[in-house]
């Protein structure tokens, strides 16, 4: 199994369910990791085989300038959008961390993640 992955990737957008939140902004961490198995032996060189982490940078990104309210729903269609550029993927996981959520107590940040498995074929 072949794991990419982009850890720690930081954005300023505005994603939250108050409509203060969606004025004001906020810090969000995204991380993704995605493993296949490998199809050919890597010494090809080509980036054909395997996942371009460049490709993972646009899509987090594309999905970070659409303010949303659930967290859940940003993390849903960056998921989406890795399944259908890299169909040979077995298993996706995406998380989103927002700094600093308005929340009464000192929170750090909050979490969503989503883990996605390639169903077996039958």
């Amino acid at each position: 199994m072949v794991k990419v992955a982009l850890h720690g990737v930081q954005f300023f957008a505005f994603h939250g369910f108050y409509p203060e939140e969606q004025l004001t902004g906020n810090n969000f961490i995204v991380d993704v990791e995605v493993e296949f198995l490998q199809q050919q032996h890597f010494s090809t060189d080509e980036i054909s085989q395997t996942v371009n982490y460049e490709k993972l940078y646009a899509i987090a990104e594309q999905h970070m300038t659409v303010p949303r309210k659930l967290l859940e729903t940003v993390v849903q269609g960056m998921v989406d959008d890795i399944k259908e550029a890299y169909p040979f993927v077995e298993t996706i996981r995406a998380s989103l961390k927002k700094l600093n959520p308005p929340l009464k107590g000192d929170v750090a940040c909050s979490l969503v993640e989503i883990t996605y498995r390639k169903p077996d074929e039958i």
